[in-house]
């Protein structure tokens, strides 16, 4: 039997929404006011199409914001957007029922025409939906195979438009299915999720044309759209074809970006295991990589079972001073320490954090004052970010190794933050 969920999911799709948009929707309906954050976790969607997702969702009105810092998302209740479903049922009919005349002879003249050509059949399918309706029906009557090659960034609207399932269906019922398409970090989890419905390779150089061939009936090529000419959705237009010659100009495209192709498996494993992990920062969108923090932190607990985890804020802190470092490094001038540090003393005067000055030439030593990174509940943070900060501009402008003492606590108070300098 059925899911109830898988009912309701069907049902939205059968009204144009995604069916991760639906799955968050009914999270939104059965949650209450979530965050997008909350909204991606519970519904098993990734975060960063979460946020797409959620955008489509406000402009159709389905989910509204509720609350700020942070900003929740309520549902559109269940019932207004079944009565929103029924006046546009209406107001589609009432059109159809005012063209009928028109809509019959204009069918009437085209059967007349007849088909001068059974042999080659072309169709023309403009608009996204249109086109996915489309080749759903094609993959659902699909016998030996499918042979797909697709840019990287269509992987996310055919998810959307539920063209994954068609796939997945007719793989269980023994079609081979091949995908071919770029995998990177951006649709990483959307090509995991195809690999779980084809064979997946990716391919070595970009997907110039987006095509399918089904069996050997027929084959759909995207000639323009938001990977091409058009600006949306509604200008894309693709071509279907059952034209011997057209059928086998898309098998042997796909043949040979298949033959240069890698594993998918082998790709995924190399974009999930990259030299560094990065959390990008930006002011004024600080909340969602410190949500991420909070995430793994989480996760930790969990597979330990503890309530409470330390982490290494020094290590934290002085990742920051070395990013700090190497924008500040761009700022500054010399070709000594001397030099660069009469530099870092106009910076600083400039923007801060601080103030800073030479107490003295042999050995080099810089003295802060009313530095705002000495903060009164932790000013273990700024005598740890500013001799890694210096140190770090120092190495950017003078290469090698240098190194910069941290200061002395018990002087700070009369005498500021005094750092040392020397080559490591």
């Amino acid at each position: 039997m059925p899911r109830p969920g898988n009912r309701l999911i069907d049902l939205l799709l059968e009204h144009g929404i995604p069916e991760r948009a639906a799955r968050i929707y009914l999270v939104a309906c059965r949650a209450g006011p979530l965050t997008a954050g909350e909204l991606a976790r519970h519904a098993a969607v990734p975060r960063v199409d979460a946020y797409r997702l959620v955008r489509r969702l406000e402009e159709k009105g389905l989910l509204t914001v509720s609350g700020r810092r942070p900003m929740r998302l309520a549902a559109l209740p269940p019932a207004e957007l079944v009565d929103r479903w029924i006046r546009g049922a209406a107001e589609r009919l009432r059109r159809m029922e005012a063209d009928r005349v028109r809509l019959v002879n204009g069918w009437q003249e085209e059967l007349a025409i007849g088909d001068p050509d059974g042999s080659r059949k072309f169709a023309v399918l403009e608009g996204r939906p249109a086109i996915q309706s489309f080749l759903k029906r094609r993959v659902g009557a699909a016998e030996k195979e499918v042979l797909l090659s697709v840019s990287g960034f269509s992987l996310a609207s055919a998810i959307d438009g539920g063209v994954d399932r068609s796939l997945r269906a007719a793989r269980d019922r023994g079609v081979r299915v091949r995908l071919v398409t770029e995998v990177t970090a951006a649709n990483l989890e959307d090509a995991k999720h195809f690999a779980s419905c084809a064979e997946l390779r990716h391919a070595a150089a970009p997907v110039t044309n987006r095509a399918i061939a089904i069996d050997r009936t027929g084959a759909l090529v995207f000639v323009s759209g938001e990977e091409g000419l058009g600006a949306s959705g509604g200008t894309q237009v693709a071509l279907w074809s059952s034209a011997t010659e057209f059928l086998a100009l898309v098998r042997e495209y796909h043949q040979r970006t298949w033959a240069r192709a890698v594993p998918a498996a082998a790709r995924i494993v190399e974009l999930e295991t990259p030299p560094a992990a990065v959390l990008p920062i930006r002011r004024g969108h600080d909340s969602a990589p410190f949500e991420r923090l909070r995430e793994v932190t989480a996760i930790g607990m969990r597979a330990t079972g503890r309530s409470a985890l330390d982490l290494d804020a020094g290590g934290l802190i002085g990742a920051i001073a070395e990013e700090i470092g190497r924008a500040v490094a761009e700022e500054v001038e010399g070709r000594t320490p001397e030099e660069i540090a009469r530099s870092l003393a106009r910076y600083y005067a400039a923007h801060g954090p601080g103030r800073l000055e030479i107490a003295r030439t042999a050995p080099l030593v810089l003295r802060v004052t009313s530095c705002r990174a000495c903060l009164p509940q932790s000013p273990e943070v700024g005598r740890v970010l500013c001799p890694k900060l210096l140190a770090s501009v120092l190495t950017r402008r003078l290469g090698g190794s240098w190194e910069v003492s941290p200061p002395d606590p018990s002087r700070h108070a009369t005498r500021g933050c005094l750092f040392g300098v020397s080559p490591a």
